[in-house]
C-alpha cells in the first residue's frame, strides 16, 4: 500500500518530483503544525493512501509539506489556507482542494487516479494550459462509472476501521477540542483533558460521509463517540458511567502532563 513521505527540503522536493514517471499522479498536502484541521486531515490521507497499491509504473505519490517551513514551494502553489491538496501529474497542476472537506478530497483524487490509469495505457490524455502563472490542465474527457452501492459502502467502513483506530482513544466529536460545536462534546473533552488523557479526535461536522456512515458501523446514533483501541465505549453518559464504576478507567491512556494531553491528534 502506498503511504504518506514528508519532504522537509526544496532538494528533497526537486529529487522526488524529478524522479516520478510522467503518468504518476502526484498528491501533495499542504499543512502546519498549529493548525487541528491538518491533524485530522492527514488522518483521511493515511487511510486513502492505504487504499492504493505500489505499483510499476508508480500510479499515485503521497507527499506532505509544512507550508510554513517550506514557504517557496506554497508560494508556487498559491497555498493561502492549510490543509490544502495539490494533485499534478507531470509537473501540471489538476485539481486542487481548499480545506478539511474529506469527500471532496476523496473524490478528487479518485478520479484523477482513475484518469492516470488510463494515460498509462494510452487510452486518455491531456492538453496542459497555463492559468494566472499556475500550470493547470483542462480538457478532460470521459464518463465516470456510477460505483455499485454495496462497494461505496464496503470502502466507507474500511476507511472506518482505521479511523476509529487512528489513536488509542478517538473522539469523534461535533467540531474541535479547542471549539466543541456542542454541548455534550464540550463535557466530553473536558473529562478527556481531566484524566490527562492523550486522545485523537475527528470533527464529524467536517465530513459528512464519516458522520453519517459511523453511525451505522458503530450502530450508535448520536454524537460525540469515544472509541478505545478500535472498541466503542460510547457517549457522554457511557463515559461518564464508566469512570463512576472505576475510576480507574482512563488510567492507561493517561499521560504525566496534562498538558500534553491536547496535544493528542491523529
Amino acid at each position: 500500500m502506498s503511504t504518506i513521505k514528508d519532504i522537509t527540503s526544496i532538494e528533497a522536493w526537486n529529487d522526488h518530483v524529478s524522479s516520478l514517471p510522467a503518468s504518476t499522479l502526484l498528491i501533495v498536502s499542504f499543512h502546519a503544525p498549529w493548525a487541528a484541521p491538518c491533524a485530522q486531515m492527514a488522518t483521511v490521507l493515511k487511510t486513502l493512501a492505504s487504499e492504493y497499491p505500489i505499483t510499476e509504473p508508480l500510479s499515485t505519490s503521497w507527499v506532505s509539506i509544512d507550508a510554513e517551513e517550506l514557504s517557496e514551494i506554497s508560494e508556487t502553489y498559491n497555498v493561502t489556507a492549510v490543509p490544502f491538496l495539490v494533485l499534478a501529474r507531470n509537473r501540471q497542476v489538476l485539481e486542487t482542494v481548499s480545506g478539511s472537506s474529506a469527500v471532496k478530497v476523496r473524490n478528487a483524487i479518485e478520479t484523477h487516479a482513475k484518469i492516470s490509469a488510463q494515460s498509462s495505457t494510452g487510452t486518455s490524455e491531456k492538453t496542459p494550459v497555463v492559468a494566472n502563472g499556475a500550470p493547470t490542465a483542462e480538457g478532460q474527457t470521459g464518463d465516470v462509472v456510477p460505483q455499485d452501492p454495496e462497494k461505496q459502502k464496503e470502502e466507507l467502513f474500511r476507511r472506518l476501521g482505521d479511523l476509529v483506530k487512528a489513536a488509542p482513544v478517538m473522539l469523534f466529536m461535533k467540531g474541535t477540542p479547542s471549539e466543541p460545536k456542542c454541548g455534550f462534546s464540550r463535557q466530553l473533552v473536558a473529562i478527556l483533558r481531566e484524566n490527562a488523557v492523550k486522545y485523537g479526535f475527528f470533527n464529524i461536522l467536517a465530513d459528512d460521509e464519516v458522520r453519517q456512515g459511523l453511525k451505522e458501523f458503530a450502530d450508535w446514533p448520536t454524537y460525540p463517540q469515544l472509541w478505545v483501541d478500535g472498541e466503542l465505549v460510547g457517549g457522554l453518559d457511557i463515559v461518564k458511567e464508566e469512570l463512576a464504576n472505576d475510576a480507574d478507567f482512563f488510567k492507561p491512556y493517561s499521560v504525566k502532563a496534562n498538558g500534553d494531553a491536547s496535544a493528542g491528534q491523529p
